[in-house]
């Protein structure tokens, strides 16, 4: 690997890497915000962007793994005894069940484990498996502005059969039983097919609530239907409502993690890896696998999207305003 450093004009340090990375891409530790008299840490690890159980597309490099990367960093500052609480920062529309599941169990059994509280911060987005993350918190805080909610299930579907036909394209799938099919975009969904996939987000709609009811029982029962019926909400609305304790900012969330710890005061810290720049507390807002691939001439962006067009074909606990 060739790497190369410069300053450019009006621009702070500049990395160059040609060739593959680096082999060893273990975390380290940067203080971000330093407290004076104490020893003490609390780590901020971020959730962000789509939450996929395997690699995420870049158009360069590899992207990340959200669920891998999480894992791996919930395990470092569950080993160093320094670090006396988590800031689980939480900016993601969602993503697949299974990965959304598994981030929140992960949280859950960090806090078991480590005896450590978590405290999560929803950011700009943090609605339908972004929230399901956040109940594996002790407590949550979320910006005025924040978007969350957005609590359910969606099975995105389309079909270009009516269309292919009309430009005399046919189109025949040879399948094992009647319900193989169901969803492909190059079928029409019989009534059967859709009463399958139905009863698939009902269970997960419900296993979904079932996890809001046990971190949120404070909810009153008037409110349920309405914050449980996919709506987002403003930050401030969830305080109002008992989906989140409080409406508030980073610091906030870092008092309510030096309190559930016991401790005065702590600095802040963020693991990430190697070759990345870390230099305030807003600085790694996406996961530590690395940033989102941009080609900014054309603003190619590669993280996200429809489910059915350019993310992987399942089930979601996604906020997708633009499926609509």
């Amino acid at each position: 690997m060739l790497m190369a450093a410069a300053t450019l004009a009006g621009c702070g340090p500049v990395t160059f890497v040609v060739g593959v990375d680096p082999g060893d891409q273990k975390l380290k530790k940067t203080v971000i915000d330093k407290a004076e008299g104490t020893r003490d840490q609390v780590a901020i690890v971020d959730v962000s962007g789509m939450l996929l159980n395997g690699r995420r597309p870049g158009l360069i490099r590899e992207g990340d793994h959200p669920v891998s990367d999480f894992q791996e960093t919930l395990v470092a500052v569950r080993d160093d005894r320094r670090v006396k609480a988590v800031i689980l920062r939480i900016n993601s529309p969602g993503g697949t069940v299974t990965a959304s599941d598994v981030m929140y169990r992960e949280v859950l059994r960090f806090r078991q484990e480590s005896g450590k509280p978590v405290v999560a911060l929803l950011m700009d987005v943090a609605a339908s498996g972004g929230y399901y993350v956040a109940c594996g918190a002790d407590r949550i805080v979320a910006y005025p502005t924040s978007i969350t909610g957005s609590i359910g299930v969606i099975v995105q579907t389309i079909s270009v059969k009516p269309a292919l036909s009309r430009i005399g394209v046919q189109t025949d799938a040879i399948v094992s039983g009647p319900n193989k099919d169901a969803g492909s975009p190059l079928s029409v969904m019989t009534p059967d097919q859709r009463q399958t996939l139905e009863a698939l987000v009902v269970e997960f709609y419900d296993q979904f609530k079932t996890v809001v009811h046990a971190a949120r029982p404070q909810i009153a029962e008037s409110d349920w239907s309405a914050v449980t019926d996919g709506r987002v909400l403003s930050g401030a609305d969830a305080a109002k409502l008992g989906l989140v304790d409080a409406a508030g900012d980073l610091y906030d969330a870092l008092d309510a993690a030096n309190e559930l710890a016991g401790i005065e005061a702590a600095s802040l810290v963020i693991y990430h890896r190697p070759l990345r720049y870390v230099g305030s507390a807003y600085a790694a807002s996406p996961s530590p696998g690395g940033p989102t691939t941009q080609v900014n001439l054309a603003q190619i962006n590669m993280d996200g999207g429809l489910p059915g067009f350019d993310t992987p074909v399942g089930v979601y606990y996604l906020w997708a305003p633009q499926a609509d």
